[in-house]
């Protein structure tokens, strides 16, 4: 595997936050980032349903391998220097439920209530209305 891209909400203030503390980290796997639902992202991956990449961060590897929610976020950690033996345990069976559960509260804090950023044509690119 020689990269990965992440897309991910770009109006969306966690999200941002999220995917600058992810380029600021020592990578051991280049991680690419494209907006999701942009032209690029609608040009870059076809087979993906658009609306779905803007509700769960999705990772495409170079490969084709395509992470979604927790498992993309570990495919992160896990291209991270100082985070890699911290992805390969949380992949493990034993606590994947309990990373999903991380994920799921944290994805609580995103904004639902239309406030994204110019970046989504005024919050049409929010597939939650």
């Amino acid at each position: 595997m020689r990269y990965l891209t992440v897309l991910s909400d770009a109006g969306c203030p966690l999200c941002r936050w999220a995917t600058g503390w992810l380029a600021d980290q020592p990578q051991l796997v280049p991680l690419r980032f494209v907006a999701a639902g942009s032209a690029k992202a609608r040009a870059a991956f076809p087979g993906l349903d658009a609306a779905a990449t803007l509700r769960e961060v999705t990772v495409i590897a170079d490969t084709g391998a395509v992470y979604v929610g927790d498992r993309a976020w570990i495919a992160c950690l896990w291209a991270l220097v100082a985070y890699r033996p911290t992805a390969e345990r949380l992949s493990s069976p034993a606590l994947m439920p309990t990373v999903r559960q991380l994920v799921a509260a944290v994805s609580r804090y995103r904004p639902r209530d239309g406030g994204y950023g110019a970046g989504c044509d005024g919050g049409a690119c929010d597939p939650r209305g």
